[in-house]
């Protein structure tokens, strides 16, 4: 039986925890988009919330991205504006959010989902969290997710990311380019850090936390009108020929497989 795509959020002892899950390899269609930025907005405005980890469900990917299904059901550059908006909702919602997010990143990432990972205020993943930018191979770009992965890793790597989209880096490179703050060799000591450090924070000083968030995306002020216009760029590339093409072959190939 195939489960039920889903986003849900738990407090304990000033811990929320916000998951996220999709079969198809916890892959982001516009409902879990929405729902997931809805969810951080609220976590930023709940007073019983201290601090926030976002996890995904599951052993194997942490997230594969955006929906290819939903992608190749675009059909015109107005519906791909508002799919790929909702990957700027969900990053304007982490980046405006009072409180520090915690990101537990337990399997690879690819496309939005590294962009997902970058958005984090302190990302600890465990050996064998991958990551790739795989937008170029069909035809758009990581126009949305890359002024979060630029800001967190650096113009250089952003563009070796961006440009080699073939190319998988290991849990090592993404922690060298600060990508990640810790990796750990098992999920029990990956999960065992995030506690540790969830539950410190959840003893902290709100206000001090709420001013260093501030301080950790000065400068990013712009970004509501900046990931809207990315979206469009993406959003108009996505009903390309080439695009169309290269989606369904890859999902030919993956069908085969």
């Amino acid at each position: 039986m195939i489960q039920n795509a889903y986003v849900t959020s738990h407090i304990e002892h000033g811990i929320n925890t916000i998951e996220f899950f999709h079969p198809q390899s916890n892959s982001l269609p516009r409902k879990i988009l929405e729902d997931l930025a809805h969810e951080i907005h609220f976590a930023g405005t709940h007073d019983d919330t201290r601090v926030i980890i976002i996890k995904s469900a599951g052993v194997g990917a942490f997230c594969a991205g955006a929906s290819f299904e939903e992608l190749t059901a675009i059909t015109n550059a107005k519906d791909g504006l508002a799919f790929f908006s909702g990957f700027a909702n969900v990053i304007n919602a982490m980046r405006k959010c009072k409180k520090l997010i915690i990101g537990r990143i337990h399997g690879k990432c690819v496309g939005g989902g590294v962009g997902l990972a970058a958005a984090m205020d302190y990302a600890i993943a465990v050996t064998g969290a991958e990551i790739k930018l795989s937008e170029l191979s069909v035809g758009i770009g990581p126009f949305v997710v890359g002024p979060v992965i630029e800001k967190k890793i650096g113009f250089s790597a952003f563009s070796q990311l961006a440009i080699d989209a073939a190319l998988w880096r290991n849990s090592d490179w993404a922690k060298r380019k600060g990508l990640f703050a810790e990796v750990h060799d098992n999920i029990e000591n990956m999960d065992e850090s995030i506690y540790r450090l969830a539950t410190s924070l959840s003893h902290s000083s709100a206000e001090a936390m709420a001013e260093m968030k501030k301080m950790f995306w000065k400068g990013t002020e712009h970004w509501d009108a900046l990931l809207k216009e990315r979206a469009a760029i993406s959003g108009k590339l996505v009903i390309s020929d080439f695009t169309k093409n290269a989606i369904n072959k890859f999902k030919m190939a993956k069908n085969k497989s």
